[in-house]
Order: structure tokens, then C-alpha cells, then sequence
């Protein structure tokens, strides 16, 4: 029985070392947003009511754009 609680152990702290090395390689950490993609930052504004739907438009529409 001891051994099997080890295997487990071992197998967790292996499991949460991976998974520290994935977030930190991606350059995020829990909760955060991975991209701060400017049609993404529009939306939660728009959605927050920060801006109105004209002006979402608008910056969207100019966020299409090629320059």
C-alpha cells in the first residue's frame, strides 16, 4: 500500500512540474488572458459597456484594415 501511495505521489508532483513548465513556456499564468488581441480587448469593453456600439464597430472596423 505504500507503494502505490508513492507511485501516486511521485506521478502528481510530475504531473504539476509539467504543467508549470506549459504556463510558464506560453508566458501565462492562471487566470490571466493568453493574447491581448486588440479585437479581444474591444470585445470585453463593448461587453463591460465601457464603449457603445457605434464606437465598437468603428474601432473594429478599422482594426480590418490592412495598412
Amino acid at each position: 500500500m505504500g507503494r502505490i501511495a508513492l507511485v501516486v505521489f511521485i506521478v502528481a508532483v510530475i504531473a504539476v512540474v509539467v504543467i508549470g513548465v506549459v504556463l510558464v513556456l506560453r508566458g501565462s499564468t492562471p487566470g490571466k488572458p493568453v493574447l491581448d488581441d486588440p479585437r479581444e480587448i474591444l470585445k470585453r469593453r463593448y461587453a463591460a459597456g465601457e464603449i457603445d456600439e457605434d464606437e465598437y464597430l468603428r474601432r473594429m472596423s478599422g482594426l480590418s484594415q490592412d495598412w
